[in-house]
């Protein structure tokens, strides 16, 4: 894995950059002003609670975007890494830079909000199909651990979850 370095510093234009699966380029408490725009890949930002536990908060297939916090010059409380080798547009967090990409910052917000209202008011049926519906092109992309992470339970909720979706047609 290479230096974050590169992926930390201010761009003074648009730049493109590959990331190999399983790299990291934010770290939780690394100051990060940086948006990340999918081309090709798949990418997660997540956190690691007391007990090691993951936490995924949000995928980033192609055509989204991935940032933390969206406070410029601010601290990181989330990892961002590559579950496929990616292809990104890396963006500066500032005001005529957001204006440009302004379309897929709605469709992230849109997407989070729409998961913190599921996650504190839906089964876990429900939860998984929010996320098919979601991110429809990523369930057979990504481990279904992180998909459980994701919708907030262990992996054999999710699987009896599933199953009993089977069994009801869809």
């Amino acid at each position: 894995m290479g230096s974050l370095h590169k992926y930390n510093t201010k761009p003074r234009t648009l730049r493109t950059i590959k990331i190999k699966k399983g790299e990291v380029i934010q770290r939780i408490g690394e100051f990060n002003t940086n948006v990340y725009h999918i081309r090709k890949g798949l990418l997660r930002s997540y956190s690691i609670d007391n007990n090691g536990k993951e936490n995924i908060f949000m995928f980033a297939p192609e055509g989204w975007v991935i940032a933390d916090t969206c406070e410029p010059e601010s601290e990181s409380i989330l990892y961002i890494d590559a579950l496929e080798d990616s292809t990104v547009v890396v963006l500066q967090k500032d005001l005529e830079r957001e204006k440009q990409n302004v379309g897929a910052l709605r469709k992230r917000l849109d997407a989070l909000q729409k998961r913190v209202l599921m996650l504190i008011s839906t089964n876990a049926i429900e939860r998984y199909e929010y996320f098919i519906e979601t991110y429809p092109n990523i369930a057979q992309r990504v481990p279904q651990h992180m998909i459980a992470s994701y919708i907030g339970v262990n992996p054999e909720t999710l699987s009896a979850a599933k199953a009993k979706r089977m069994r009801n047609g869809g």
